[in-house]
This record gives structure tokens, C-alpha cells and sequence, in this order.
């Protein structure tokens, strides 16, 4: 094991609220569910969706058939997985708004034989050690409230030569990117997030929960202290999003 010297901040959705992070992201995405599909096509122009693709295609090599999305929200990460032909794909999340939706979307495409979602804590899976042959998370472990047990839950539930594939947004490095792509996303995102949600917290959390959270290198440490191996640091689009994978 190796240890972690990355100090994480705490970001809550509300910080004049008392409660815990876990409480208050669940509270967030109960609130936007309805809106909170069309607004990732709309804020990202639809590259989520290209991002999600290369997260899929990066477990082709383990063929898995047990598949296991963490902080799955509306499913769409879960349906994406379906093209990797799997006996079944297992979705869990917090948000019991968010998982209403993702279970419209699933009966709209008659595959709820093939997707199950569940609602329960990613920090405190409630699967058998070693089920699954694959683990996706899009955009979730960045409100995981203890961040490395998270991580630990997933790598106690891969199967041995299994693969986990990580999303999650990153900040870009290179100028003049870098510059056009912090004014979008501090003051464009949250205003129009906050205008088509009504929802004014949840897109002002989204800037800063980035901004402290580990990407590159560090997030790859905590992947490397639950004990997974071969780990790859992938950034995406300029560096606005990165994927990690690596095996048990």
C-alpha cells in the first residue's frame, strides 16, 4: 500500500446546510433528475456522449458479463454498457429521483431483462467480494464522500483480471484553452444550469468540487492504493474530462 499525500477539501452542494456530503449530493440530484439528462447533452454539447464511448470500448478486452455502475444517475453510462453484450448490468446510486429516470429510460428500450438499478451508497457496495468483471463510474467519484472508500468498495467487488473504467472531469492545462474553458465553465455552466434547472446550487457545486479534486496522478494513487494494477491516466477532449482504467 502506498500512501496518499493529496489533502482533499471537503465540497458539499450546501455549505450553510448541516448535514453530510452523502446527505446533501443525494438532496442535489433528487432536485435537478428531471432536467439533469437534457442539460449534459445541452452543457457539453453532446461530448459526454463520445466520452462515455471510449470508457465502454476500454473494457473490451476483459469481455465482462457481470458489469457494475457506480453512481450510475440516469442510467446512461449503464445502457452504454449493453454494447459489450453483458449477462447483465447492475446500477447503483443514492438518488432515488435519478434512478426513476434511468428506469423510464431502460423500459423505453425494453432492457430492463438486461439492467437492474438499485439504490444504495457507493462507499458501502452491497455486493459479495469479487462479482464483478467489470466497474464504470461517470462523474461520480467526485461526489463519493470518503473518496479511497469508495475506491476500496469497488476494488473488493472486481473479480480478479477484472477492470475498472473511470470518468471524470479534469482541468485543462494548455493555453488558450485553458483560459476559454475556466470562464465557460465558472461563470457559462452555472448560469445556464442554474437557469434551465432552477437549480442554482447544483451547477455552482459542479466548478468547485472540480477544482478540488484530484485528477491525473493523484486520483491514480488511490486507484493504486485499493491494489489495482496497470493503471492508465487517459485525458479527453484537450484534458476537460480524463479516463482511468486499471485491472485487479
Amino acid at each position: 500500500m502506498h500512501a496518499i499525500f493529496y489533502i482533499l477539501k471537503e465540497v458539499k452542494p450546501y455549505q450553510n446546510i448541516q448535514s453530510s456530503k452523502r446527505e446533501q449530493v443525494e438532496q442535489m440530484f433528487d432536485s435537478i433528475a428531471p432536467k439533469y439528462d437534457f442539460l449534459n447533452r445541452f452543457l457539453s454539447l453532446g461530448i459526454d456522449q463520445i466520452w462515455r464511448k471510449k470508457a465502454i470500448n476500454s473494457l473490451k478486452e476483459v469481455n465482462p458479463k457481470q458489469i457494475l455502475d457506480v453512481a450510475t444517475g440516469t442510467a446512461d453510462l449503464a445502457i452504454a454498457a449493453l454494447k459489450l453484450n453483458p449477462d447483465l448490468v447492475t446500477g447503483i446510486d443514492i438518488s432515488n429521483e435519478m434512478l426513476r429516470v434511468g428506469r423510464r429510460k431502460i423500459d423505453a428500450k425494453n432492457r430492463s431483462n438486461k439492467i437492474v438499478l438499485i439504490q444504495g451508497d457507493s462507499t458501502n457496495l452491497p455486493f459479495e467480494d469479487n462479482k464483478f468483471d467489470a466497474i464504470t463510474v461517470a462523474f461520480g467519484v467526485r461526489n463519493f464522500e470518503f473518496l479511497q472508500q469508495g475506491i476500496n468498495q469497488m476494488y473488493r467487488v472486481t473479480k480478479k483480471g477484472g477492470k475498472i473504467a473511470v470518468l471524470e472531469f479534469s482541468k485543462p492545462q494548455q493555453t488558450p484553452f485553458k483560459q476559454l474553458y475556466n470562464f465557460y465553465f465558472k461563470f457559462i455552466l452555472p448560469a445556464w444550469g442554474s437557469l434551465i434547472s432552477k437549480n442554482q446550487t447544483a451547477y455552482t457545486y459542479l466548478p468547485e468540487s472540480v477544482q478540488h479534486f484530484p485528477e491525473g496522478e493523484a486520483f491514480a494513487a488511490y486507484l493504486k492504493n485499493a491494489g489495482y494494477q496497470n493503471i492508465h491516466v487517459s485525458p479527453l477532449t484537450f484534458g476537460v474530462c480524463t479516463l482511468y482504467t486499471g485491472i485487479k
